[in-house]
């Protein structure tokens, strides 16, 4: 039982004409503009979903891939070696006035699928400029991150491995966005919050937090104990409840908080938290202590009432687990009148929670790089 939070990936970008701006001084550093300048079209224009291609043909051009975020993916990886590129280049000059024209004439451009004014926005989506390199291989990295994250959940009913895999692999993308991209993006322009250290390391606790659930799944349906699947649920909340913090501190990094990406962390929360309690209250059962049981379901029911989230799909999930979990409290309580007579603890009572377990941990991202010397008039 999960709830899920799409469209991280609907991100929007003005393509980029880097021939136009950046003055080359041989003919090979022209073509590998023109190709960042084609490869950045390429995404452009597949992630607003204006380009006339068909579905054959992209799947063609795509070597046989029929998936969207499968195919925006290769693209990515065709763009973001060369990206890295430039970006080493020109950091090698940051501090050279010509340079720092030419970054500020790129106009380098993109949404945000965060803030509540780009769901507003009465003419498309607002768009945030900001006058860096490090702006356009952040947003760039966090859109691979996304969709990546969207490709774990197409595959989760039929993959789970595979599906919890690529929730690590995600999670390695937005931890090296934090650490290595955005923590050097210039704070002088304003910016989306998708381009914070803070919110990338919200997303990689999040997919760190998916990934366990996954694993947490999987382990259920390989016939694994109550006991179990209790600490890999109370994981799941503790990677919630971590990125949570965070999110609170990422308020003061940016004004536009997003709001529902925090109600979906606190949502999560509660659900795992309440399912870590039904396989707990099962071991407890099994071991004569049902009066202990009793009190955890009433507070996991209570809890998870007070808790009920904004979004209709999340809460269709909610009402499923509260119905399981009252049906369970309904069967202990008339099990425990009628034959058991065990006393039932106030909440203040109740014995701590075993201790939870975390067992994914994120994949490294390592960028590729090409090799390539590109040379400016300076």
């Amino acid at each position: 039982m999960m709830i899920s939070y799409p469209g991280l990936s609907k991100l929007r970008t003005k393509p980029v004409l880097y021939e136009n701006v950046f003055s080359a001084s041989d003919s090979g550093t022209l073509e590998q503009l023109k190709e960042l300048s084609s490869k950045c079209k390429a995404i452009a224009d597949s992630i607003k979903e204006s380009s006339f291609i068909t579905e054959a043909i992209a799947r063609e051009m795509s070597s046989g891939l029929t998936s969207r975020s499968e195919q925006d993916i290769q693209k990515l990886e065709c763009y973001l070696p060369l990206l890295e590129n430039l970006v080493h280049h020109i950091n090698s000059n940051c501090k050279n006035r010509q340079v720092i024209c030419w970054i500020s004439n790129l106009k380098i451009r993109w949404s945000s699928v965060l803030t509540p004014s780009s769901i507003f926005h009465l003419h498309g989506p607002k768009f945030y400029q900001v006058d860096d390199m490090y702006f356009e291989l952040g947003m760039t990295l966090f859109l691979y991150g996304a969709l990546i994250r969207e490709q774990a959940l197409e595959v989760l009913s039929s993959d789970m491995v595979q599906s919890a895999t690529l929730f690590r692999k995600a999670a390695g993308v937005y931890s090296y966005l934090a650490q290595q991209v955005f923590n050097n993006l210039s704070r002088t322009q304003e910016r989306p919050p998708e381009a914070t250290p803070s919110v990338s390391f919200v997303m990689s606790l999040i997919c760190l937090a998916e990934a366990q659930a996954v694993t947490a799944k999987k382990a259920e349906e390989n016939g694994n104990t109550g006991c179990l699947l209790a600490k890999l649920h109370c994981g799941v909340k503790e990677f919630m409840v971590e990125a949570i913090n965070i999110l609170q501190v990422a308020t003061k990094e940016c004004k536009d908080v997003p709001s529902r990406l925090l109600d979906f962390m606190l949502s999560c929360k509660t659900l795992h938290e309440s399912m870590s309690y039904k396989y707990l209250v099962q071991g407890l059962k099994s071991d004569g202590k049902i009066g202990i049981a009793i009190g955890y379901l009433r507070w996991a029911v209570a809890n998870a009432k007070k808790s009920v989230p904004k979004d209709e799909s999340w809460r269709l999930v909610y009402k499923q687990l509260i119905d399981e979990l009252s049906g369970l409290l309904q069967k202990y309580e008339h099990e425990n009148e009628f034959v058991w007579h065990e006393k039932v603890p106030f909440n203040d009572e109740l014995p701590p929670l075993q201790q939870a377990v975390r067992i994914v941990s994120l994949i490294p991202y390592q960028p590729q790089k090409w090799e390539r010397t590109l040379v400016f008039k300076l």
